[in-house]
């Protein structure tokens, strides 16, 4: 099968950063697992990372990419979730080869039914970013969901990006919270606040002077999606006693004792965890996905696809990933067929 990847951690630009070749096609031997096509041999992926990372063993190709939406073509023999032809959407494990691949493997209990009135393109946009919204805002921040009046705001950094974008959409539509999203260009502060946001702050400018002319409730959870290391010891300052404070992000520094005064809780989010520990709630992402679903054809969220960029492809995904690492890209890029 056809598959994208690389051998060595090398900048974007680089002609080996990314590159095609062929592999064999993974079987659903695993109990659990079922392999994946996409519709009518037309791969979907979103892109989630960019090229640089972990050296793959020597003499092997690293596979990149998480999420997908595609058909399911073969199941394990302990599969009961899904039959061959089902549509689904997932965001993989990072303990297996990536999405940028024709065909893949996944555990049923970490795939959701996809949403019947999206394109696989649309569909594909949206499992690992909400996943680690959902999580971050309810398991991690015990966000209450209902829209009775919640007399609390929520920050969220940097709300223009893939997490952000579903995160908006769940705050507001499902719970009674203020939602104050942080963006710096124009167009990113329209976006937010297309999504839902009550308003929209730059995070470029001190967020304390800002929050305060809003006059909202009281700033007691924030969800720090980028640059933490830039912005906790302010936030820190103007967030309320005993709020929560989340983050998805790998500062190179952060000091909890920042928060120790107000005693306000730390709490990190890793949508992998339950994949990579086999944890006892596994399947409690599959619920969380099909609810997702149910929601989008709905018509209560909307999927956060900004830009697609052709079929996969190294090159293709090499101008996706550019696009990331410049820190200007909108909710999701998709890739299409091969």
């Amino acid at each position: 099968m056809k598959a994208v990847g690389y051998k060595k951690s090398l900048p974007v630009e680089d002609a080996d950063a990314l590159i095609d070749f062929e592999t064999a096609k993974p079987e659903p031997k695993g109990a659990r697992y079922q392999g994946r096509r996409e519709g009518d041999s037309r791969p979907t992926r979103s892109i989630t990372r960019c090229a640089s990372g972990p050296l793959p063993p020597e003499g092997e190709t690293k596979i990149l990419g998480y999420d997908a939406a595609g058909v399911v073509d073969a199941v394990g023999p302990d599969v009961s979730l899904f039959k061959p032809g089902d549509e689904v959407f997932y965001a993989g494990s990072i303990l297996r080869q990536g999405t940028n691949s024709e065909f893949h493997l996944v555990d049923e209990r970490i795939a959701g039914r996809k949403p019947k009135s999206l394109s696989f393109a649309q569909a594909a946009a949206l499992p690992l970013t909400s996943i680690t919204a959902w999580e971050l805002l309810f398991d991690r921040l015990g966000a209450v969901p209902g829209k009775s009046v919640d007399p609390r705001t929520l920050l969220i950094t940097g709300g223009a990006g893939g997490v952000g974008s579903i995160l908006i959409q769940l705050a507001r539509r499902l719970t009674g919270l203020t939602v104050v999203a942080t963006a710096t260009r124009p167009e990113s502060q329209k976006w937010c606040l297309d999504l839902g946001a009550h308003a929209v702050i730059d995070h470029g400018k001190s967020m304390k002077e800002q929050i305060e002319k809003l006059k909202l409730p009281p700033v007691a959870l924030v969800a720090s999606l980028t640059y933490t290391d830039q912005h906790y010891k302010a936030i820190a300052d103007f967030m309320a006693p005993q709020g929560k404070f989340g983050l998805i992000d790998d500062p190179p520094e952060f000091t909890v004792s920042a928060f120790k005064g107000k005693a306000i809780s730390v709490h990190w989010e890793s949508m992998f965890t339950r994949s990579s520990f086999q944890t006892p709630d596994m399947i409690a992402q599959h619920n969380l996905l099909n609810d997702v679903a149910d929601l989008i054809d709905k018509g209560v969220l909307r999927t956060t696809l900004d830009q697609t960029f052709g079929t996969i492809n190294a090159a293709n995904l090499k101008r996706a990933h550019a696009l990331l690492e410049s820190g200007k890209s909108r909710g999701k890029i998709v890739l299409e067929g091969w």
